[in-house]
């Protein structure tokens, strides 16, 4: 029988969204966005300062030239040499302008997942990535608060772990999300690793089957 790959990656490809990589029984627990303005400021701040001394630099040189061959102090074919020159002399703003665009197309793409099988963060610049992180894998979460995020009232969540680790960048309530986020993992972790026949399907002592969302009020 002949399989039709055109087929597989044709649909794969339409799987773009959190919804169409979800397990039949999964439930999402919690579904966010990062907050655009600060995850685009972030990336514009990042190497804002070495971008305006590197132009405040070659902008003085630039005029110098320039005056220089206005008053006939040095030869015009000189641009010849000076346009190429600067052109990779300025390389650092090229990538600060960069960085800064692909933070405005990126942040379209992100979003976060936290379910009752593993969290899922979505990203991707030109495609769709999907990135999975099983909570057996999970060794800890952090929480990082910035200067920015303060302003936006916003922070970022580090989820470490030796197979694969990610960051839900720039999420409201990261304090609530966080402890939430780690209320679950160690849930789930203590079933996984921990199996017990005897368990009544409502599990009392982890809330296996999470009847109230421990994401809804984020208050333990």
């Amino acid at each position: 029988m002949k399989i039709d790959e055109k087929y597989f990656y044709e649909n794969a490809l339409q799987k773009n969204t959190i919804e169409d990589v979800l397990n039949s029984d999964e439930k999402v627990l919690w579904q966010g966005k990062p907050n655009a303005k600060s995850y685009v400021l972030a990336a514009m701040l990042k190497m804002l300062p070495i971008a305006i001394i590197w132009l405040l630099i070659d902008g003085f040189v630039l005029t110098a030239i320039i005056t220089g061959m206005v008053k006939g102090q040095m030869p015009t074919n000189i641009l010849w040499f000076v346009v190429p020159f600067f052109l990779l002399h300025l390389l650092p703003v090229w990538i600060w302008i960069a960085n800064t665009v692909k933070a405005v197309r990126e942040v379209k793409n992100l979003e976060y997942a936290v379910t009752d099988k593993r969290v899922i963060i979505r990203s991707g610049l030109i495609g769709i990535d999907f990135k999975f992180i099983n909570y057996t894998e999970i060794d800890s979460v952090n929480i990082k608060v910035g200067i920015i995020d303060r302003i936006f009232k916003v922070g970022d969540i580090y989820i470490n772990s030796s197979v694969n680790s990610g960051v839900l960048w720039d999420v409201s309530d990261p304090y609530g999300i966080g402890r939430a986020l780690q209320k679950v993992t160690t849930d789930i972790k203590s079933d996984i690793h921990y199996p017990n026949a005897l368990r009544p399907e409502n599990n009392p002592g982890y809330k296996t089957g999470y009847e109230e969302n421990p994401f809804d009020d984020r208050k333990f």
